[in-house]
């Protein structure tokens, strides 16, 4: 399974994104989540790219892929991956307006810390 999450602008306002990140800590996090993933699903692999930096709209962000003999397994844990970036990586996202505004931070949304609640274990 593979999954490309993409900058996206849907309001036709944003000239770039910027992430920043902290540095080792994003990495470990990363791999942390990817780890869990193969520990709760029969998953053969997970590789997770990260960008950060500026960004412009409709360029790639992040990209996960996960390898089952199981699709099933492949798809949860792509998903648990990217519900895990969302909400506990250390990245943080500025908006760059397109009319050479100040943008921004990105405050969290949510819908992700819904999202990445329902892996909880009881």
């Amino acid at each position: 399974m593979t999954f490309i999450g993409l900058c996206r602008d849907e309001a036709g306002t944003l000239s770039a994104l910027e992430l920043e990140h902290y540095p080792g800590m994003a990495e470990a996090e990363i791999e942390r989540s990817a780890s869990e993933a193969i520990a709760r699903w029969p998953i053969d692999g997970i590789t997770v790219i990260h960008r950060y930096g500026v960004i412009k709209p409709g360029e790639q962000i992040v990209l996960v892929i996960a390898t089952s003999r199981h699709r099933d397994a492949a798809f949860d844990g792509a998903r648990y991956v990217m519900d895990f970036l969302k909400t506990n990586a250390p990245f943080w996202k500025k908006e760059h307006q397109a009319d050479g505004t100040a943008g921004g931070w990105v405050d969290a949304k949510e819908s992700d810390e819904l999202a990445r609640k329902r892996w909880d274990q009881d």
